[in-house]
C-alpha cells in the first residue's frame, strides 16, 4: 500500500542578495495513514520549509525547488505530485485534503472576524452546505475539540479566547474537511503545560478517529516522547537520522541527536546551588492588581478581574526567583507590576527599603537604571528599523552613561562579546539575527546599565532546547559575573526547576506555594502544583 505521504530528494535553495542559500537537501520522508511522524530540529534545520512545500507555501522566489518529488495520495486512490500541481489544484487540496496547524493561532486567525465565521468559511470554500449547515458542523467540531460554550465561542472574536482556546479553534478549523494529512507546526511551543497535555491528547485522538497522518514539528524533545510514533532529526537542511522514537531517545546514532538529547535531558538536571539567601532585596506586602470586568451604564465597575490578588512574599538579594502557573494566573501581570509597568490597586512594593509608590517622575527614570526587563518576543520589543547596537547605545544615552558616542559603542560591543556576539553584530538589523541571537541582543540591552533587579518574561520558551540550555547557561553566568537578581516567568517547569533557586507557583492571581526550587519540584504541598507537575512530559 503506498505512502499517504512520500517525499523524494527533495532540495530547496533560496535566493538572497549574498547568494544561494540551501534550505533542505536531499530530503527523504514517509508518513503513513494513522501515523505520527515528528520532525525534530533546532531553528534553521528546515523542518518548517519542508512542511510550507508541502502546502505550496514557500514563496518562489526566493525559494526555488531544485531537485525532488512530493507525492500524495488522494481520498481516490490517485498519487500525484504536489509540485507539479497548478495554483487552482492546490488550493482544493489545502485546507481540504492537506490541512495544516501553525504554531501562533493569533496570526493565524483574523482579529476583525468571529471565530465561527472563520471555520465556516473554510467548511463552505471546499464543501456546498448553507450557511446553517456549516454553523451546526462549525459547533459541533467546537464541541469535539472540547470547546466550553461551542455556541459561545462560535460568536465570540479571537481576542476574547485564551491562548489554548484560540489553538483549539485552530486545530477545529484544520479539522472541519476531515484531511487525510494533518500538519502541526509547533502548535504547543507557548502554551502552559496542562494545556500543551490538553492539547497533545486531542491531536492524538482525532488522529486516530479519522485515521489520519500527522506530520509534527517541534523543537521539544518531550513533546516528541509523548506524542510521535516515529521521528527525524533534521540539521543544516540534512535527514541525519530517522526510526521510531523509542530508539532515537535510547539509542541515538547520529552525535547531533546524542548532543540534542544530551542538552535536552540536562536542563531536567538542576546544576547545585547554595541554599542561603542574601538580605531582602525587594518585599511585597498585600499586592492586588485588579481590572474592571463589568461596568453598569454610568460606568461604575461591577465586578472585577483579579490579576493579582493579595500577594505577599519576598525577594533577596543575588537569587533567581521562578515565577511559574498557567496561562492567565497573573506572573506576568506581577512581574511588571514589580517593575512600576503596571500600577497596583492595593498593596506596597518596597525596593532596597523604599515604597516604589513614593518615586517621583525624576526619582523613576533613574531608578529604571537598577530594574530591567526582558520580554518574551525579541522581535516585537526591537524596532525593525534600528540596529542593534545603536539601539542598545540608545539606552545608554538616555540615562547619561558614557562621556562620546565612540565610547558608547565600545561599552556596546564589550557586552554584544559578553552574550556571544561580536562588533560585526553591531550594525545589523533585528531580522538579520536567529531567534536565539535576538534573545541575546534583549538580554545585552536589559544589562547595559547593570541593573541589579531583572525580570525575565518567558524569554526563552519560543527557543528549541540547544538555545535554550545556552541563554540558559549565559544569564546564570551574567549573574555571577554582575550581580543581579533575577525574577524568572515561565510556563515551563523544566527550565523553572533548571535556573531557579526559589520557586513561586500562581494560580488565579494567588501564591499556591513558595520553597525551594527542588523542594517544590520533588515534594510539592499543593494539589496544583502537583497537577501542573503530572502535565511535565517526561523523559524516556
Amino acid at each position: 500500500m503506498p505512502a499517504l505521504l512520500s517525499i523524494r530528494d527533495l532540495t530547496i535553495d533560496f535566493q538572497t542578495e549574498a547568494g544561494t542559500l540551501p534550505g533542505v537537501q536531499g530530503i527523504n520522508l514517509d508518513v503513513q495513514r494513522s501515523e505520527i511522524v515528528a520532525l525534530v530540529g533546532e531553528s534553521g534545520s528546515g523542518k518548517s520549509i519542508t512542511s510550507l512545500s508541502i502546502l505550496g507555501l514557500l514563496p518562489m522566489p526566493p525559494a526555488n525547488v531544485t531537485s525532488g518529488q512530493i507525492l500524495f495520495t488522494t481520498r481516490d486512490g490517485a498519487s500525484i505530485d504536489l509540485l507539479q500541481q497548478s495554483p487552482a489544484s492546490m488550493q482544493d487540496i489545502r485546507g481540504n485534503e492537506i490541512a495544516m496547524i501553525f504554531q501562533e493561532p493569533m496570526t493565524s486567525l483574523n482579529p476583525v472576524l468571529t471565530c465561527g465565521f472563520q471555520v465556516t468559511e473554510a467548511i463552505r470554500v471546499h464543501r456546498r452546505l448553507t450557511a446553517e449547515e456549516a454553523r451546526k458542523e462549525a459547533i459541533a467540531l467546537f464541541e469535539k475539540v472540547r470547546l466550553p460554550d461551542p455556541a459561545g465561542i462560535f460568536s465570540r472574536y479571537p481576542h476574547q479566547l485564551s491562548g489554548g482556546q484560540k489553538q483549539r479553534v485552530m486545530i477545529a478549523m484544520a479539522m472541519s474537511n476531515h484531511p487525510s494529512l494533518l500538519i502541526c507546526d509547533e502548535p504547543t511551543t507557548a502554551l502552559d503545560v496542562t494545556v500543551q497535555k490538553t492539547i497533545l491528547e486531542l491531536i492524538r485522538s482525532l488522529q486516530q478517529t479519522e485515521n489520519m497522518g500527522v506530520i509534527f514539528i517541534t523543537h521539544d524533545l518531550g513533546v516528541v516522547a509523548e506524542i510521535a510514533d516515529r521521528a527525524l532529526v533534521l540539521y543544516k537542511g540534512n535527514v541525519v537520522e530517522e526510526g521510531s522514537v523509542m530508539q532515537l531517545f535510547n539509542h541515538p546514532q547520529h552525535p547531533y541527536t546524542r548532543g540534542l538529547l544530551e542538552r535536552w535531558r540536562a536542563i531536567q538536571t538542576p546544576p547545585p546551588r547554595s541554599s542561603e539567601v542574601g538580605s531582602v532585596l525587594m518585599e511585597i506586602n498585600n499586592l492586588k492588581v485588579w481590572y474592571p470586568s463589568r461596568r453598569n451604564f454610568l460606568g461604575k465597575p461591577l465586578a472585577y478581574t483579579r490579576a493579582v490578588d493579595n500577594v505577599s512574599f519576598r525577594i533577596f538579594r543575588g537569587e533567581t526567583l521562578g515565577l511559574v502557573g498557567e496561562s492567565g494566573c497573573g506572573k506576568t501581570t506581577l512581574g511588571r507590576t514589580l517593575l512600576r509597568l503596571i500600577q497596583p490597586t492595593a498593596g506596597n512594593i518596597l525596593f532596597e527599603g523604599r515604597d516604589l509608590s513614593t518615586y517621583t517622575a525624576g526619582e523613576l527614570k533613574k531608578l529604571r537604571s537598577h530594574i530591567q526587563i526582558v520580554f518574551q518576543d525579541p522581535y516585537s520589543s526591537l524596532n525593525p528599523r534600528i540596529p542593534i547596537g545603536p539601539a542598545i547605545a540608545e539606552v545608554l544615552k538616555v540615562h547619561g552613561r558614557g562621556a562620546s558616542d565612540r565610547q558608547r559603542k565600545e561599552l556596546v560591543v564589550e557586552l554584544l562579546e559578553k552574550v556571544s556576539l561580536s562588533a560585526e553584530h553591531y550594525n545589523r538589523y533585528p531580522h538579520e539575527f536567529s531567534g536565539g541571537q535576538r534573545q541575546r541582543i534583549v538580554i545585552a540591552r536589559a544589562l547595559i546599565l547593570r541593573p541589579s533587579f531583572v525580570v525575565c518574561d518567558e524569554s526563552v520558551s519560543a527557543l528549541d532546547v540547544s538555545i535554550q540550555a545556552q541563554v540558559l547557561n549565559l544569564l546564570n553566568d551574567l549573574k555571577k559575573e554582575l550581580g543581579f537578581t533575577v525574577v524568572f516567568i515561565s510556563h515551563d517547569l523544566q527550565v523553572i526547576r533548571y535556573i531557579s533557586d526559589r520557586i513561586l507557583v500562581m494560580n488565579r492571581g494567588r501564591i499556591e506555594e513558595i520553597g525551594w526550587a527542588e523542594d517544590v519540584y520533588s515534594a510539592p504541598q499543593s494539589e496544583y502544583t502537583k497537577k501542573l507537575l503530572a502535565a511535565v512530559p517526561k523523559a524516556m
